[in-house]
């Protein structure tokens, strides 16, 4: 039923468009009013219409330009409407189906009014903060619906983007016991947020095969980030999958030889994600080499097996090629490790990068998310995962002549295909104009905190419904933890501020601040930064001296000192972080 009122007015319906109408108000002063309404952009009417109540959003307010009669003409979008039916309760429904006309009333919408806007039903919900024009009321999403379809965040340095993730991820978990989330942590910073839900990997713990790779991550590789010489090339894509024979037939054994075997036969290509030795691989090579009538076109051969060599040996890689066929296929283990299968209480993965050397980066998040989608492809959905991507323009950018295009097509296979397959996609940006377009359009829910940059608000402003657009308006003034919210994950456009954090949870990188490396107190002279440049070139050293074993001392009967000083110069390393893959290592 129609809610009665006692207070006058706002004001009539003076003009009334497809999108949009115009109201002419005659506002008291707020002290006149018992409801203390202030007309101004942002604050949300209705528009009465006899059996319900269109409910709209003030964006422009204009003053009675030299009429002298006092009135207020105010320009409203129109949003969705609240039905009064005859019989049961009122309620909330997208588009309009009753327009007003020239002359219907205007009332500012209620607290009543905006819970029933507001209330989501039946729908699977988690708070994560509180409306912004009514702080009385929570800020519910459908969680189902924005994980189903995809959801991406956009915000600016400053305005409380990655607290805001947190707090959606931490409510999902809380409301979705069983769902597994794998989160792209370029700076180190979500580690301490999650750390009683979460396991976190880097380069010290993480083992991910070289054989897991497929053929573009694997060129990529061993190209550190560069276009693959041609004939290299060539020479790789036909002793990749002959090593993955000779590997399947001797069952993993190392008692075998090339001679004993011949793999020919075997169906493998190389993409098929099984274990091979890079001992074969360079055999392989070597024996194509030796066959050679004509030393000079060895060259190819050479320098194949060298930049082979060169990263098996390089110690920033030892993710990838240290005890990489030890025990053999390893794929279940590494599965259930990155994808918590089973969750053993943390169904969480927090994947952190800064520590990867900057030319494998993009093959690493590549070979993550492809194993994401291919798991859930393969698996039938049995597990639902959702894949978060954090600094998203830098795995999947617009213009394709930058980055890496298998990380790129990864992300996108996840967008179009991976709801089929229960793999959902959050990407999480500071820079959407520079994000792929067509993932984005992929994503039915879209969080906008504050940004100035005119091209990215008008990348959100092409994602988002005509009747929303003119919200976007608010965007470069929202202040710190405010965002608004499109899409299916919520009943209507919401601008709201997201739950404050406890300290504890906030996100912060784990390197130490430039205030803090100033602080005298921590003694810092030309000792100290010899130490740290020892510890920075022991990390490209080879397998015998891994980095960071320069930095001890050595002095026996001393391991406290030992202690303290491999902790201070591991503040300092991690202090000369700069952006992921820097060539300071943390160790």
């Amino acid at each position: 039923m129609r809610p009665s009122t006692d207070l006058p007015p706002l004001g009539h319906v003076s003009s009334i468009t497809g999108s949009y109408a115009n109201v002419q108000l005659t506002p008291p002063a707020p002290s006149e009013r018992p409801d203390g309404f202030r007309v101004t952009v942002g604050k949300f009417l209705a528009l009465q219409t006899g059996k319900s109540a269109v409910v709209a959003v003030i964006t422009e307010a204009d003053g009675d330009k030299g009429r002298g009669d006092g009135k207020l003409t105010v320009r409203v979008d129109l949003l969705g409407e609240i039905k009064y039916p005859d019989k049961g309760p009122s309620f909330f429904q997208r588009g309009i189906t009753e327009y007003p006309v020239v002359g219907d009333r205007v009332d500012a919408l209620g607290s009543d009014a905006m819970r029933i806007v507001y209330d989501t039903g039946g729908a699977h919900t988690i708070s994560i903060g509180r409306l912004q024009q009514d702080s009385t009321i929570p800020a519910h999403i459908k969680v189902d619906e924005m994980l189903r379809k995809h959801f991406a965040f956009f915000g600016g340095t400053g305005a409380g983007k990655s607290s805001g993730v947190v707090v959606i991820l931490r409510e999902i978990l809380a409301s979705k016991p069983n769902q597994r989330i794998f989160l792209i942590d370029p700076h180190n910073e979500y580690g301490r947020s999650f750390r009683d839900c979460a396991v976190v990997l880097n380069p010290k713990n993480l083992t991910l095969p070289f054989w897991l790779f497929n053929f573009e991550e694997t060129v990529d590789v061993f190209f550190r980030g560069r276009p693959g010489l041609e004939e290299e090339v060539e020479v790789l894509s036909q002793v990749i999958p002959l090593a993955k024979g000779l590997f399947a037939s001797s069952r993993g054994g190392e008692g075998q030889t090339l001679r004993k075997i011949d793999p020919s036969g075997t169906s493998f290509t190389v993409d098929t994600p099984v274990p091979y030795r890079l001992s074969d691989l360079i055999s392989l090579i070597d024996e194509r080499m030796g066959k050679l009538e004509n030393r000079s076109t060895t060259a190819k051969y050479s320098r194949l097996i060298s930049r082979i060599e060169s990263a098996r040996k390089d110690p920033r890689y030892a993710f990838m090629f240290d005890n990489a066929n030890v025990g053999g296929d390893t794929m279940v283990d590494v599965l259930g490790q990155l994808f918590r299968l089973p969750p053993n209480g943390k169904p969480m993965t927090v994947m952190q990068l800064a520590g990867f050397p900057a030319e494998v980066v993009d093959s690493v998040v590549s070979v993550l998310g492809r194993m994401a989608f291919d798991f859930g492809l393969w698996s039938d959905g049995a597990v639902e995962l959702l894949f978060v991507c954090e600094e998203a323009h830098r795995y999947a950018p617009g213009d394709k002549s930058i980055g890496f295009g298998p990380t790129r097509k990864a992300i996108s296979r996840i967008a179009k295909e991976g709801r089929k397959y229960g793999v959902f996609l959050g990407l999480v940006t500071q820079r959407p104009a520079e994000l792929d377009a067509t993932i984005i359009s992929q994503c039915s829910t879209l969080f906008a905190m504050r940004m100035a940059n005119d091209r990215d608000q008008a990348v959100i402003r092409a994602a988002v419904s005509d009747a929303a657009a003119s919200l976007l308006s608010f965007v470069p003034s929202l202040g710190t933890r405010e965002a608004f919210a499109f899409g299916e994950g919520v009943a209507l456009p919401t601008r709201l501020r997201f739950s404050q954090l406890g300290a504890d949870l906030i996100p912060k990188s784990e390197s130490v601040s430039s205030a803090e490396m100033m602080d005298g107190s921590r003694g810092i002279d030309a000792a100290f930064i010899e130490r740290v440049v020892e510890r920075w070139r022991g990390a490209t050293m080879g397998n015998k001296r891994k980095a960071g074993d320069s930095m001890q001392d050595n002095k026996p009967g001393n391991p406290n000192a030992l202690e303290a000083e491999r902790a201070l110069l591991q503040d300092a390393a991690l202090s000369l972080r700069r952006e992921p893959g820097s060539k300071l290592l943390r160790k």
